[in-house]
């Protein structure tokens, strides 16, 4: 990572050579193609999920929105945190309602860590307003993020880690365990994580989250070709690729596709990369974990952290819990 104090910026460097190595790690095998959902987030695709957001189907976006505005006042004089730290955190909207909060009561130090510039730059403009907040914006993965923040804390000032949108539910039970392990390991006894998590619910509902009538989501999952195109020097052709959601009953995930309408072939010169697609054939792009409530208690309790305070939303069956760290 590199620091750039004029502009409170850190950054990651070497980001295209790991694109394209990761695209040949994924790409250039036999058997399920996948990539990173990280990497759909760039420009374009940071947009197209706030846009995402606002889709009557994406009801757990606004779900989340509701608990924090409920519930802010609750989670500000539980933790009393004057050191906040967001892993992902797109527009920052539903933060603000949480940091209003802590304000009332005392400065606060804001980090937010994400690999899209955009997504930076949103969370600027939604909190850089706000007197009486230190903002640090850091362009990474979440992990080493994390870790360069904490560095920085203040003695004897608690954190408060947020970790919101179900992003968890992108990883499988060993990586989700693995994660919360790693953050818990950079906290102190008595820091605080508030975590978000999309619950079970009715199959066509969670479906359609991810296959929008508009067709926002599809956009949103086809522009990983188009970047690649842009980036890597690929030629994919976008009509000969189709977006797919589907629920994989034996993990409880909601999965995303792109999915091959015929057999061809396709170069990635910034890979190092020549592929060939069947026809049905895909490429797995993004898991949604949908928890159940004693999934969430025994992934954070075998973490080292304490459910301190739980809300589910009662329209869509989201949840937010606010975590003590042992």
């Amino acid at each position: 990572m590199t620091e750039h104090p004029e502009s409170n910026l850190v950054t990651v460097d070497d980001a295209a050579a790991d694109f394209a190595a990761d695209v040949r790690a994924g790409l250039g095998h036999d058997g399920q193609k996948t990539l990173s959902p990280k990497y759909l987030y760039d420009a374009l695709g940071s947009a197209l999920f706030e846009a995402i957001t606002q889709l009557p189907e994406y009801g757990l976006w606004r779900a989340e929105g509701r608990l924090l505005h409920a519930h802010a006042e609750d989670i500000a004089r539980s933790t009393e945190a004057a050191n906040l730290i967001e892993l992902g955190s797109g527009s920052a909207n539903k933060t603000a309602h949480l940091v209003r909060s802590l304000l009332r009561r005392h400065p606060v130090s804001y980090a937010t860590v994400d690999l899209s510039p955009s997504a930076l730059e949103m969370t600027r403009r939604e909190l850089g307003a706000l007197r009486g907040v230190n903002l640090r914006s850091i362009e990474g993965d979440y992990l080493s993020g994390l870790e360069l923040a904490v560095r920085s804390r203040p003695a004897g000032r608690p954190i408060l880690v947020l970790f919101l949108g179900s992003s968890l539910g992108n990883f499988d039970y060993t990586t989700s365990r693995t994660f919360l392990r790693r953050i818990r390991r950079v906290l102190q006894p008595g820091d605080s994580l508030l975590l978000g998590a999309d619950l079970q619910k009715p199959l066509a509902q969670m479906v359609a989250a991810y296959d929008d009538a508009l067709g926002v989501t599809a956009a949103f999952n086809l522009n990983l070709l188009v970047r690649m195109n842009r980036e890597l020097g690929a030629d994919f052709q976008l009509p000969q690729f189709v977006h797919r959601a589907r629920f994989n009953a034996l993990t409880h995930d909601v999965e995303m596709h792109i999915e091959s309408r015929c057999d061809q072939r396709v170069q990635i010169p910034g890979a190092r990369l020549q592929i060939g697609f069947a026809a049905g054939e895909t490429i797995h792009t993004e898991s949604s974990h949908k928890y159940s409530l004693e999934e969430l208690d025994s992934l954070t309790q075998n973490a080292a952290f304490r459910c301190t305070a739980q809300w589910v939303d009662a329209d869509w069956r989201f949840m937010s819990a606010l975590y003590q760290a042992l």
